[in-house]
């Protein structure tokens, strides 16, 4: 696998959480950063995809009346919960 070194400058006290992180997995720091900016980066495209998907949605005019969503909201939890529409 192609790689490249990637720095930054960590607050410490977060530098410090890192450390005990890596001692208590017993894993290399490197290996804990990648995890978390690969987890990092496949949640903001998927929310990239929704944003976009949810704008189509609203162009194309599949849209929702603010009252429809408050009284589905408002059964959650209930034996009556609403079905949304």
């Amino acid at each position: 696998m192609d790689t490249r070194v990637v720095t930054s400058h960590l607050p410490a006290e977060l530098a410090e959480k890192l450390d005990g992180l890596a001692e208590r997995l017993d894993r290399p720091k490197g290996w804990i950063v990648k995890e978390a900016i690969a987890s990092y980066v496949a949640l903001e495209e998927e929310r990239r995809r929704m944003t976009l998907e949810a704008l189509a949605d609203a162009k194309a005019g599949r849209t929702l009346e603010h009252a429809g969503i408050e009284a589905w909201a408002g059964s959650l939890g209930t034996p009556r919960r609403k079905q949304r529409r």
